[in-house]
């Protein structure tokens, strides 16, 4: 036999209260949290809107500022000419003009080296990529352009041009370019064309691809995996070879013996087909 004791009086009232208002309470719960990690999301979502508009108008400033540099550059070049002209047709020349204690110092610093202003175009026609070349690898910089990494020459010099971006940035494309691709360095003196004739993936300590080859060369620099959450493991690289520059309108062909042979081997197979 079980023996019952009898609840106090309104002890079972409170219980029932108690079951009544626990849902209620988990609800207020519920709500709140939702209502925090939507202002979070929004929040997230307003810091990437704002970074992706900053970096477009900064592409595109970018841009401009390259082409208005590239016409004083031109501009710069007529007036050379006329005053080659005016000298050439003058009668008598003042040699002793500037002695050789003088030195002449211009108000104006070299295009390149302007604070902020790109040091050349890259434009990848397969993948219809242009971007603004700038001095520097920070996560600023990259974000409105790709940047020259230090120590490698810079565009326009002979040697090994070594130029880093972001994969998921203005470098999502580099997985798409192959070997015989062509790529193109535009300064304000020259545009300069370089065939692709490597894509290898290495390790971030591996920096021998940045040394100088014996052929003047450009090698591009990004992540890998391209689609790798996180720090990415790897380094995706991308070298080409110097096969053409254009200066003032005239072109030197600059063709390396191993693009020399894989662009005989391409008309080759072209012919074949």
């Amino acid at each position: 036999m079980i023996w019952e004791f009898p609840r106090p009086a309104g002890q079972e009232s409170r219980t029932q209260n108690s079951e009544a208002y626990r849902p209620k309470r988990e609800r207020k719960l519920w709500t709140w949290t939702e209502r925090t990690l939507l202002a979070s999301g929004l929040a997230l979502l307003a810091i990437y809107g704002a970074a992706r508009i900053d970096g477009v108008l900064s592409f595109r400033a970018a841009l401009r500022q390259f082409a208005a540099a590239e016409s004083r550059a031109a501009l710069a070049k007529q007036v050379e000419a006329a005053d080659m002209r005016e000298a050439a047709d003058a009668d008598t020349y003042e040699l002793d003009t500037v002695s050789d204690t003088e030195q002449v110092e211009s108000d104006e610093e070299p295009i390149t080296e302007q604070s902020g202003a790109p040091l050349a175009l890259l434009r990848i026609s397969k993948i219809h990529l242009e971007a603004p070349v700038f001095d520097g690898t920070d996560d600023l910089t990259l974000n409105h352009g790709v940047g020259r990494i230090a120590g490698t020459a810079r565009p326009g010099e002979t040697g090994n041009i070594g130029i880093a971006g972001h994969r998921d940035g203005f470098f999502r494309g580099l997985k798409s370019v192959g070997i015989g691709d062509a790529i193109e360095i535009e300064t304000p003196n020259a545009t300069d064309t370089y065939v692709v004739d490597q894509v290898q993936i290495v390790t971030p300590e591996d920096t021998s691809v940045l040394r100088p080859r014996s052929v003047p060369s450009l090698t591009l620099v990004t992540c890998y995996p391209f689609y790798f959450v996180g720090s990415a493991p790897k380094r995706y690289i991308v070298t080409a070879s110097l096969t053409r520059e254009k200066n003032g309108g005239a072109e030197n062909s600059t063709l390396s013996p191993l693009t020399q042979t894989s662009s005989s081997q391409r008309r080759n197979n072209e012919q074949a087909e």
